[in-house]
């Protein structure tokens, strides 16, 4: 398979040579056979890995085409046009065995004031406890904690931010944090459900090669 490959693409590898690691060609000849067989299976597999993803894209494309030409339609029967990206939506079959899920998730980053707001809770704390208990602190620092890429988790963020609290200084901190939130980008999820037998559950069909 790989030397058919190779005559495809005359000027870049000579047919019966094959590229090593470091780009040097070698006759196939000299290559030892498990070698060869090795290096066919693995370009085997890549290639119909390839065409397996281009074969998903082109799915997911066409649901959310098809989610949307529906969408506009049911829009149409209210008289209402549509615009924009949309949220969150759930399609069910007639029968209702079936379900379709567009999720949109937001992809969120928190600006310097993140910092500020960090500054203004650790000065709300320090005000409160008087250094006699560091457990609130504790929790704090918990929440404002970097994983090893630098990223904060934003539901640990979030929590301290669920929390009432009549305090002028914690509201304000609590304002700087929804400030800091910076939303970059949007991703768009396509879930498949059917109904287990007998039953009102549902059971996602499963799209990725690690649930299949």
């Amino acid at each position: 398979m790989t030397e058919n490959l190779n005559k495809t693409n005359p000027g870049e590898i000579p047919f019966g040579y094959r590229p090593d690691s470091f780009g040097r060609l070698t006759p196939s000849s000299m290559i030892k056979p498990l070698d060869l067989l090795r290096d066919d299976t693995v370009l085997r597999i890549i290639a119909n890995g390839r065409q397996a993803q281009s074969a998903l894209r082109a799915f997911k494309q066409s649901a959310q085409s098809d989610i949307a030409a529906f969408l506009a339609i049911s829009a149409g029967q209210y008289g209402v046009k549509m615009g924009g990206r949309k949220g969150n939506l759930q399609l069910t079959s007639f029968d209702g065995k079936y379900k379709v899920l567009l999720a949109v998730s937001e992809n969120l980053v928190f600006d310097e004031r993140l910092h500020i707001a960090k500054q203004l809770v650790d000065d709300c704390i320090h005000e409160w406890v008087k250094g006699s208990n560091d457990h609130i602190r504790a929790l704090v620092e918990h929440a404002f904690q970097t994983d090893k890429q630098g990223n904060i988790n934003t539901a640990r963020i979030f929590s301290l931010m669920r929390l009432k609290i009549d305090d002028a200084d914690w509201q304000a901190a609590m304002e700087a944090l929804r400030d800091s939130i910076q939303i970059t980008s949007t991703s768009e999820y396509i879930r498949l459900y059917e109904r287990v037998d007998g039953t009102d559950k549902y059971r996602q069909i499963v799209l990725d090669m690690g649930g299949v």
